[in-house]
């Protein structure tokens, strides 16, 4: 169940006017959000992977509440931002993970697998970073509409509203995104895809 609209955006209203309860009432209210969406991304990782969608969205959360400087304007631009956050805490986990076991394998998913609702597990973050990033270099809302969708778990209606642009833009973005993605890691070797 998604969090309502409102009362999302009157919360981040108050909580940017220096209400010390906005918060509080805030991450009460959209924590069930998160976590789903936390849980539903982390059932599409790699089996035995050690962070768990709480985890995930306490310190996405924390790297949230850090954020001074954003103006909040909507519960669409805060669930993108967690999106991004939760990438960034993933990314970490990943890159922290890889330097303990020294550079070890696991089982490896395409992108059309990885991002499909039944996903199965073993999509290779890090890879998947890297190529978000020189994605970004070509077309930065594309990367980020992949970001609102595969790491945030928002919906095509949902990213449209988070980025000010049409459902069917998109679509049409999400479609040549996850094609460029696959081509990009697929170059790269069976290792990254």
């Amino acid at each position: 169940m998604n969090t309502p609209a409102k009362g999302v955006t009157e919360l981040l209203v108050l909580w940017r006017q220096g209400d010390p309860q906005a918060q509080e009432r805030l991450l009460a209210l959209v924590y069930d959000d998160l976590r789903r969406r936390a849980a539903g991304y982390l059932r599409r990782e790699r089996g035995g992977h050690t962070l768990q969608p709480t985890a995930l969205v306490h310190e996405a959360y924390l790297r949230l509440v850090d954020q001074d400087r954003v103006v909040w304007q909507n519960r669409a631009h805060f669930l993108a931002i967690a999106a991004s956050m939760m990438r960034r805490v993933l990314m970490d986990h990943g890159r922290r993970q890889k330097a303990r076991k020294r550079g070890g394998s696991g089982t490896r998913v395409t992108l059309d697998d990885a991002f499909s609702p039944v996903a199965p597990r073993g999509l290779d973050l890090l890879a998947l970073d890297e190529a978000l990033v020189e994605l970004a270099a070509r077309d930065e809302q594309q990367a980020r509409i992949v970001e609102l969708r595969a790491f945030g778990g928002l919906s095509v209606e949902e990213t449209a509203e988070a980025l000010g642009i049409s459902p069917a833009t998109v679509k049409r973005h999400w479609a040549f995104a996850l094609a460029w993605l696959q081509t990009r890691l697929r170059a790269a070797g069976p290792a990254a895809e």
